[in-house]
């Protein structure tokens, strides 16, 4: 089966292939496909904005479409970045949305926080299966680690005991927010 990632976001993409290496026989990019679509996520939950992106890539494709919904959920600031979290200061600035994340936070005892991620695959025949996961750490108070992209720097991972800047994409991927989401689903197929 061809499988296609509905993200533009080239790091997306990298762990979703390596989580799901083998799974199906062939993974497609929507550059690849020459697919251009931006849906925009409206919804007040990870898991129906997943939904939005695997409905509107699918009408463009006759493929399987897997498509995710990811953010970073800060107790002290009630989940907030939550589902604006590329968005949070800036349409898709990582390191400015870091700087307010870590603003925001600067005088906060209660750094604990969660990623969430949310994923849909939906077949050409209009059936969807969905997988969810989630890993919980702390926000630090500067950044730590040259690897991973978005709030990675500044996320300690309990599990691993580093934040997932400091970690391999193997060692990410099994306790992410996002290879859980992926295992979820894959358990479902």
């Amino acid at each position: 089966m061809k499988l296609l990632i509905a993200s533009n976001n080239s790091h997306k993409i990298a762990e979703i292939c390596a989580a799901l290496n083998g799974k199906f026989d062939e993974i497609r990019t929507l550059e690849q496909e020459n697919i251009v679509c931006n849906p925009e996520e409206t919804r007040k939950t990870f898991a129906e904005n997943a939904l939005i992106k695997a409905n509107a890539i699918a009408d463009l494709s006759d493929c399987a479409v897997l498509a995710d919904d990811t953010g970073l959920c800060v107790n002290a600031l009630d989940g907030r970045p939550g589902v604006l979290s590329a968005r949070y200061a800036s349409d898709h600035d990582s390191s400015a949305n870091r700087k307010k994340l870590l603003c925001e936070l600067r005088d906060v005892v209660d750094r604990t926080a969660y990623f969430e991620c949310a994923v849909a695959l939906k077949f050409p025949d209009g059936k969807i299966l969905t997988g969810n996961g989630r890993v919980y750490g702390t926000i630090l108070t500067h950044e730590q680690g040259e690897n991973g992209f978005g709030y990675d720097s500044i996320f300690y991972c309990t599990e691993l005991r580093k934040t997932f800047a400091e970690a391999t994409m193997q060692e990410k991927l099994s306790v992410s927010h996002r290879g859980r989401a992926l295992a979820d689903l894959l358990s479902k197929l």
